[in-house]
This record gives C-alpha cells, sequence and structure tokens, in this order.
C-alpha cells in the first residue's frame, strides 16, 4: 500500500459534522493526495474510513476515491445497518 493511502487508513473513520474545523480540514486534503486509480489492496483498505455523516462533503471524495479502483470493491450486498456510504458503494458498483 502507498504511503499516502496507508496514512489515511490510519487516520481511521472519517470524523462527524461536530469535529473541528482543523480536523475537517486535514482530513478533506488526504483523499487528494493519494495517486489515482487505486489499488485494489488500497481501495479495501479504505472501506472501513467512512464515518458517521457525509464529514461536510469528504464522504463523497472518499468514495469517489474507492471507485477509482477495482469494482466491485464490496462483492456483496451489506447487510443491516450497513451505513449509507457503504450500501451507496455497492449499489454504484452494481448498477442500481
Amino acid at each position: 500500500m502507498r504511503p499516502e493511502a496507508r496514512a489515511f487508513v490510519v487516520d481511521g473513520p472519517l470524523p462527524g459534522w461536530d469535529a473541528s474545523e482543523e480536523e475537517i480540514g486535514r482530513r478533506a486534503r488526504r483523499p487528494g493526495a493519494i495517486p489515482k486509480p487505486v489499488t485494489g489492496e488500497e481501495a479495501r483498505a479504505l472501506v472501513p474510513c467512512f464515518g458517521p455523516d457525509d464529514c461536510h462533503g469528504v464522504a463523497w471524495t472518499h468514495l469517489h476515491l474507492i471507485e477509482t479502483g477495482p469494482n466491485p470493491v464490496l462483492t456483496s450486498q451489506p447487510a443491516l445497518p450497513a451505513d449509507e456510504w457503504h450500501r451507496r458503494l455497492y449499489d454504484r458498483a452494481v448498477g442500481l
């Protein structure tokens, strides 16, 4: 895994809307630093990094980053209570 992707994964899940502006800004810069397309290993490692909400739009950037890698990353429909981002990632990969 490339260092830029590893740094994103090490940071853990994206924070929620109530995170500080500094934290949101730092996390918002991370996806842009990861060279595209991501590898299959990187895409799989990035999937658990969605947070509790859209993190001021960062989750959308994160979803698009994962989609640059080999699809589908999720090969089966996420079981409930899967969050909206895992369901959305799966639905977009299978064309729903």
